[in-house]
C-alpha cells in the first residue's frame, strides 16, 4: 500500500496572520487533523480548546488538545473551517508527520484514489440516506 502525502495550510480563523503550511499523511483511520503540540504557538491564541483522550493504532490511550476555530485548506481543494488536534509527539521537528483524517477529507470533498495514490474531488456531498421530510 502506498502513502498519500498532501500539502495543507492551517490558519487561525480569528487571526489570519498565524498559519502553518505542512505536508500531511492521509490517514483514513484518523478522524481529524493531528498536529504536533510543539506547533500550537504558531497558530496564536485559539479560544476554543478542550482535552480529549484518543486511542492509537497500538491501543494506547493518549491525551490531545482539540483547538479552534481554524481554516484548513488541502492543496487543490476548497477551504473548510474546523478544529485541529494537538498531540505530544516525540522526536525532532523534522520527523513530525501530521495526520489528515476522514472528517477533514469528507468536509473538503476529497476522496482517496487507492489505485493512483492521490486525493480526488468528490463532486457532490452524499445525501443518499436522507429521507424525505415528513416520512
Amino acid at each position: 500500500m502506498g502513502k498519500i502525502i498532501v500539502q495543507v495550510e492551517i490558519t487561525n480563523a480569528l487571526a489570519p496572520a498565524n498559519k502553518i503550511k505542512c505536508n500531511s499523511l492521509v490517514d483514513t483511520g484518523t478522524s481529524g487533523l493531528i498536529l504536533p503540540k510543539a506547533w500550537k504557538d504558531k497558530l496564536g491564541d485559539l479560544p476554543a480548546c478542550r482535552l480529549v483522550e484518543m486511542e492509537t493504532a497500538d491501543q494506547r490511550v493518549v491525551s490531545g488538545e482539540v483547538c479552534g476555530p481554524v481554516k484548513i485548506q488541502i492543496d487543490g481543494f476548497e477551504p473548510i473551517f474546523n478544529e485541529v488536534i494537538f498531540l505530544d509527539i516525540n522526536g525532532s521537528e523534522k520527523s513530525y508527520e501530521p495526520l489528515l483524517g476522514y472528517i477533514i477529507l469528507e468536509q473538503s470533498r476529497a476522496a482517496v484514489d487507492l489505485e493512483k495514490h492521490r486525493l480526488v474531488e468528490v463532486k457532490y456531498f452524499d445525501l443518499k440516506n436522507l429521507k424525505k421530510f415528513g416520512d
